[in-house]
């Protein structure tokens, strides 16, 4: 299924706002303007920026270490140890409910 940008289909309406015009005065005539607007970022944004060009610089994870897991699984010497994936897991658990536990 398609969507369409229903604004810019319209028929019969220009897509963009049409160019203030002169008046009949020819070249002593003024052209209207658009005041303009100011617009102020939260910190919050500008923390989540910063958040992201960090992210977006490293590497999500370590290649050469996925490549060595790939290897030993293939070859039958990757052992999983159970006590850290148990560990693990009840951290993520404990950060999920006290995540829920706190106001936004």
């Amino acid at each position: 299924m398609k969507i369409n940008d229903s604004l810019s289909s319209t028929q019969g309406l220009p897509n963009s706002p049409p160019a203030p015009r002169a008046d009949k005065a020819g070249d002593n005539a003024k052209v209207a303007t658009t005041p303009s607007h100011n617009v102020q970022i939260s910190p919050m944004s500008v923390q989540l920026q910063a958040m992201q060009n960090t992210q977006a610089s490293g590497a999500v994870f370590e290649a050469k270490k996925v490549e060595e897991i790939k290897l030993a699984i293939s070859e039958g010497r990757f052992q999983v140890d159970a006590e850290k994936v148990a560990d693990g897991l009840l951290e993520t658990v404990k950060d999920l409910l006290n995540s829920r536990r706190q106001p936004t």
